[in-house]
């Protein structure tokens, strides 16, 4: 049994109360997984009588483990019943625990709030018409040049954007060396970014045996504590330089680069192939991206900070993924950023609400539309992840019930199957790309003639006036 009332839109009240005959048969189990090791005199250990523990140690050592046997069953019953979404754990209050009474407890949680759905069959977005020409197909190519480029010493001319200089360097700071601030033959590439920023910019323009002194200042949340923010004189001696050189687009290229291709032709079709099908996704995921924002724009709905909060967590969780790629977790890098995880988590916030709201306004137009996800579907999909098509099916999907995975694989083909919907219905405007940018620089400057001031927001000398006696 259970009574409910909304405490604000996204939060409730529950409590719940429990029969006495199962709170009796809940402090006997508590009593005899208890009983198996305790000593009383006058009884053989593990034996003592469930009146002579309360009697002597009061009855309220078997509460905490009959509420651990009692509370979650009520709280997921009431919550099944009630139809509310819980988003956030539940606080539990204890009203009563007591034998033959029924136990009482409260629970306090978030919820997952209404959503007034607006349009969202027939939303207008346009569509920017790309595609791939043979000047981008061209521009790929040359990427793959540059990739493999030789670099090659040079007796004559200026050190530029991209080339190796060999150098000899040393640092002071008020006129005294420091630690790490001296090398000698040291390779550096030019806008790698590999020296602290300013360092590498005044060195374009130099020439082979030229000196030249470099003159920096070390970020404040540099790593070293000792060198932050100090200002900082190189001496540099230009050693070398070295400039890349591209391998001739031809044949003998090609079959270096890859054994599945002998001819130039062969490798510029299956770029222009590669390019165009990771146009179509980027292109997919971008128009998907657009109807999603419309039609949640269109909606009324109040996102609970827990919701944002969850999303936060997933957002900084890809981060996390991405960084343990590069070889660091998120806890490092927290500690190297500044304002560190906080910081992080406020940056993301922002897209985190849009990413909660949206998804919210997702599964209101799945309930609206009956949308669900079949056995047949959820096999296939079990298949496409194990990437098995001849396992035992339902031996894997048992499995993945255990683990929770099979509710997370019928929420996917539902959100797919209810985007498919959106798409479907969609009137979808394609906009030439040339048309698309003049119309985002239109707005852009719309935006800004927004922000500049009237003449009666100016101040009286900007307008031409004279407060002044």
């Amino acid at each position: 049994m259970y009574r409910w009332e909304k405490i604000d839109n996204n939060k409730v009240c529950m409590e719940i109360e429990v029969p006495p005959e199962e709170v009796n048969n809940a402090l006997r189990q508590a009593y005899h997984k208890m009983v198996k090791d305790m000593v009383v005199p006058g009884f053989r250990k593990g034996k003592a009588p469930m009146k002579v523990l309360e009697s002597r140690f009061g009855p309220e050592i078997f509460y905490e483990d009959a509420l651990e046997i009692l509370v979650a069953p009520a709280y997921s019953s009431a919550v099944s019943e009630s139809k509310i979404e819980p988003i956030s754990q539940p606080e539990m209050e204890l009203v009563q625990i007591e034998k033959n009474k029924p136990l009482i407890f409260k629970v306090t949680v978030d919820v997952k709030p209404e959503v007034k759905l607006g349009q969202y069959k027939g939303v207008t977005v346009d569509k920017v018409k790309r595609e791939i020409t043979p000047e981008k197909v061209d521009s790929y190519l040359n990427s793959l040049r540059e990739q493999h480029a030789r670099m090659a010493a040079v007796e004559d001319g200026e050190a530029e954007h991209k080339d190796v200089v060999v150098i000899d360097f040393r640092g002071e700071i008020d006129g005294k060396p420091f630690e790490g601030g001296e090398a000698e033959n040291y390779s550096l590439e030019i806008g790698s970014g590999t020296f602290v920023p300013g360092f590498e910019d005044q060195l374009l323009g130099a020439r082979k045996e030229e000196d030249r002194e470099v003159r920096i200042t070390f970020p404040e949340d540099y790593s070293k504590e000792e060198l932050a923010g100090k200002e900082a004189l190189f001496y540099v001696k230009i050693k070398e330089i070295k400039k890349p050189q591209l391998p001739e687009l031809d044949d003998n290229f090609v079959q270096e680069l890859t054994e599945e291709f002998s001819t130039v032709e062969e490798l510029k079709a299956d770029v222009e192939k590669r390019l165009k099908e990771d146009l179509y996704q980027r292109e997919k995921v971008s128009l998907e991206s657009s109807i999603i924002e419309k039609v949640a724009d269109e909606a009324e709905v109040e996102v609970p900070d827990a919701l944002v909060d969850r999303e936060i967590e997933n957002m900084l969780g890809e981060f996390d993924y991405y960084l343990r790629m590069q070889g660091l977790s998120l806890e490092q890098y927290g500690k190297i950023v500044e304002g560190g995880l906080e910081k992080l988590k406020e940056e993301r916030r922002e897209e985190a609400l849009l990413r909660a709201r949206a998804n919210l306004v997702l599964d209101a137009i799945i309930k609206e539309e009956g949308i669900e996800a079949t056995d047949e579907e959820i096999d296939e999909k079990i298949k496409e992840v194990i990437g098995n098509q001849d396992a035992d099916v339902e031996e894997v999907k048992e499995q993945f019930s255990r683990q929770g995975r099979l509710d997370i694989i019928a929420h996917e083909i539902r959100y797919r199957k209810v985007i498919d919907l959106l798409v479907e219905h969609a009137n979808i405007v394609e906009v030439d790309e040339e048309e698309a940018k003049t119309e985002v620089e239109q707005s852009e400057a719309e935006v800004d003639e927004e922000n500049t001031p009237g003449e009666a927001e100016k101040l009286p000398e900007e307008a031409g006036g004279n407060d002044k006696e």
